[in-house]
């Protein structure tokens, strides 16, 4: 079980083409803060229907696709 499963499963459940979280949004809904490992652990929200677009330092924001 992955320590993003929470994300993952409210990124599925949201159900959009493309949408944009804050940092802080994202530490609400997974319960933890994002942090460097969140590069590797990206790869797992493929399972879910969805990619991580682009991930903003500046902004902090990640923006989400659904793949297909």
């Amino acid at each position: 079980m992955s320590k993003y499963n929470s994300l993952w499963e409210y990124v599925q459940n949201n159900g959009k083409q493309s949408f944009k979280l804050t940092f802080e949004e994202i530490q609400n809904i997974a319960g933890i803060a994002i942090d460097h490992s969140f590069l590797k652990y990206k790869k797992e929200l493929i399972d879910y229907g969805y990619e991580v677009k682009k991930i903003s330092m500046k902004e902090q924001t990640v923006i989400f696709n659904k793949i297909g």
